[in-house]
């Protein structure tokens, strides 16, 4: 990828935790393990040119927020993306937040949508590549571009 992308996307199965999800050393666990070390030798590899490569890490479904009868998560609604590169303004959370309690949860099990990740997407390509909002609305239609920050 380094010698030939400005830009691109890699795919990962394996996510799917509604059964035996698992604590500190269950499926999850290892699934985020394995995550890591990818994230971390992607790094390594990427060299000088890691300054000016960002990394977004997100799912296009969230998990529920408690546990079910199978002692895994189900699909839900709210989830978080992990943004990282050489330039990235990190360790913090970033994007709107809600306590969480019995009251913000969206039917009592997941969390809200707070950031949606084409508004998060929008900001971080205006800042990174100097796209403008008539170009990012021909990628998502609608968008109004969350500039969190990060970069």
């Amino acid at each position: 990828m380094k010698a030939r992308y400005s830009m691109g996307f890699v795919d990962v199965g394996g996510w799917d935790t509604h059964v035996n999800q698992g604590a500190a050393s269950g499926y999850l666990a290892g699934r985020l393990d394995e995550l890591g070390r990818g994230l971390l030798t992607f790094s390594q590899t990427m060299g000088a040119l890691w300054r000016d490569t960002t990394v977004v890490v997100m799912s296009e479904f969230g998990r529920t927020f408690r546990q079910n009868g199978n002692r895994g998560t189900d699909h839900g609604h709210g989830t978080v993306y992990w943004v990282l590169g050489g330039s990235v303004r990190g360790g913090r959370i970033a994007g709107d937040q809600v306590r969480v309690e019995p009251s913000t949860l969206f039917q009592n099990r997941d969390f809200q949508v707070l950031n949606d990740y084409r508004d998060v997407l929008a900001g971080l390509f205006a800042r990174q590549y100097g796209v403008s909002p008539a170009q990012n609305a021909q990628v998502f239609a609608g968008v109004k571009a969350k500039d969190l920050g990060l970069l």
